[in-house]
């Protein structure tokens, strides 16, 4: 049997030879899909990492600031007029609305990093598909 050179790197070969060939392509492709897909979820972690951060920053800042403004507010509100437990009233709802700005900027960058899907993998497999596709026509 002659061999012939078919320009693509292959030569006459059994379809068995051929099909052992693709097997271990295949087998390599699929272990370099799943790679990608780890280190890309592993990114989409340090990504919501970063929120669950904002998110515990705004809950240290919240109780700072109550623990150190709290008092201050609320005597300068009753010197000015108020009675003590109004003067804290207003104290703590400004504070809530402080708490909750920071908790939804928290949201936000939880939010980016959703959903936890391997997007650039999944592109490269609809582009190996398509390959394979094309190669077996």
């Amino acid at each position: 049997m002659r061999q012939v050179d078919t320009h693509d790197g292959y030569t006459d070969k059994s379809l068995g030879e051929l099909l052992k060939q693709l097997s271990q392509e295949t087998t390599t492709l699929v272990k370099q899909e799943l790679e990608l897909a780890k280190a890309e979820i592993s990114e989409k972690g340090k990504q919501a990492g970063v929120g669950v951060g904002l998110f515990g920053a705004a809950g240290i800042v919240g109780f700072l600031a109550l623990a150190s403004l709290t008092a201050f507010f609320v005597l300068a509100l009753h010197a000015a007029g108020l009675p003590a437990w109004a003067a804290a009233l207003v104290v703590a709802a400004v504070y809530g609305v402080v708490a909750a700005v920071l908790g939804l900027q928290g949201k936000e960058k939880v939010q980016e990093a959703s959903p936890p899907i391997p997007e650039q993998t999944v592109e490269t497999v609809k582009e190996d598909i398509q390959w394979a596709r094309n190669q077996t026509r």
